[in-house]
């Protein structure tokens, strides 16, 4: 396990690197067909945990609000498009689940757990395709929704 760090591409100022993902109906979600829009990346470890299912339904809770932010706004974590399909039909979760079944994309903007899977972070990437927030906490802590709403509003500007 390298120590390293990305040079480039996962710090605020940066432009983030393209990926793809297939989210929980199995279809390919690409950052770069999102480009002019802000995207808000909100990591979480697993589904069916805690913290994590109160983190999504939080976003579900608020999803009036993410939607008037005009933001797209997708959740990421490790584990399969089936797994992801399960969650959100079992909490009615409105938000996009994305599989990062693999952990490349977690690794990719560095935010892979030294656990396995993902850190608990948020990026927010405005129009252009650069890093405007980012934020890892500790997996027991979540973001709260005004404050991902703050950044995405802040990275509209």
């Amino acid at each position: 396990m390298s120590s390293a760090k990305p040079t480039s591409g996962t710090n605020v100022g940066e432009a983030v690197p393209d990926f793809e993902l297939l989210d929980s109906n199995g279809q390919p979600w690409r950052l770069s067909e999102h480009r002019g829009k802000v995207v808000a990346l909100v990591f979480y470890p697993k589904d069916e945990t805690p913290v994590c299912t109160k983190q999504m339904c939080s976003m579900r809770d608020n999803w009036a609000d993410y939607e008037a932010s005009g933001a797209q706004v997708v959740a990421v974590s490790v584990g399969t498009v089936e797994q992801h399909r399960k969650f959100a039909a079992h909490y009615n979760l409105p938000q996009t689940l994305l599989a990062d079944e693999n952990g490349e994309v977690s690794k990719l903007l560095n935010v892979k757990s030294l656990f396995g899977g993902s850190q608990r972070a948020v990026l927010v990437i405005d129009q252009q395709g650069v890093i405007r927030y980012r934020k890892s906490v500790m997996p027991i802590f979540r973001p709260s929704d005004d404050e991902v709403l703050t950044a995405i509003r802040q990275a509209q500007n």
